[in-house]
């Protein structure tokens, strides 16, 4: 089924508002951060660690210079933590040493540091520059196969699915309101297809399978 973008996209910013992440941030530092602390873990958990975060660390050497232990204990509500605060180090060091301290603003530059792959490198670089970016968390690999974009399971080759099907200026927006729309509304259990305002455009739906 043939899919018009554009009213996909009025549709889910109807239902979930503007396209937005819900990690708080300020600079791309801190987006780094937080984008890697929010594995497995809620944005509204790595916020409130963040908050106070944030104000003790301001630059990738604040995060190089303190101990590994004491970074564990800043970030441990986030769990995972002490991989996180290894990783954290890790992806500093490596801005610092190859980059200047500056974040990388090329996606397959960014996916060389260990500790960042493809969705982190998107993501970063979507939002904290402004390039058109297609983001393929959880939420987007379920919703492209659902709504119909993909029939793949491969993150990698669903962005490439979705970057034919998406004209390139909307990348950005599509996968934060898809992500919105997974988290809120098609959810992985009990999708509320009675309240989906893309019945018409989903082959889930339009196949039989949906929830009233």
């Amino acid at each position: 089924m043939a899919k018009d973008i554009n009213l996909i996209i009025d549709k889910l910013k109807i239902m979930h508002g503007k396209p937005r992440v819900e990690l708080v941030f300020t600079n791309p530092l801190e987006l780094v951060i937080a984008t890697v602390l929010s594995a497995q873990c809620t944005d509204e958990r790595v916020n409130r660690v963040t908050e106070s975060l944030f104000k003790k660390y301001r630059t990738f050497r604040d995060y190089l210079n303190v101990p590994q232990e004491e970074l564990e204990v800043d970030i441990k509500p986030t769990g995972f933590y002490k991989n996180k605060a290894k990783s954290i180090q890790h992806i500093a060091h490596e801005i610092m040493e190859r980059f200047g301290g500056s974040v990388p603003q090329d996606v397959d530059t960014f996916t060389t540091i260990k500790g960042i792959g493809r969705k982190s490198a998107n993501l970063i670089v979507g939002l904290a520059f402004g390039k058109s970016a297609i983001i393929v968390d959880t939420h987007v690999i379920r919703l492209s196969n659902r709504i119909g974009f993909s029939d793949k399971k491969d993150p990698d080759k669903i962005e490439q699915d979705i970057k034919k099907a998406v004209p390139e200026d909307m990348w950005t927006a599509f996968s934060l309101l898809i992500t919105l729309h997974g988290r809120y509304l098609c959810k992985a259990k009990k999708p509320e297809c009675g309240r989906c305002l893309l019945r018409e455009d989903c082959d889930y739906w339009m196949g039989g399978k949906g929830n009233v």
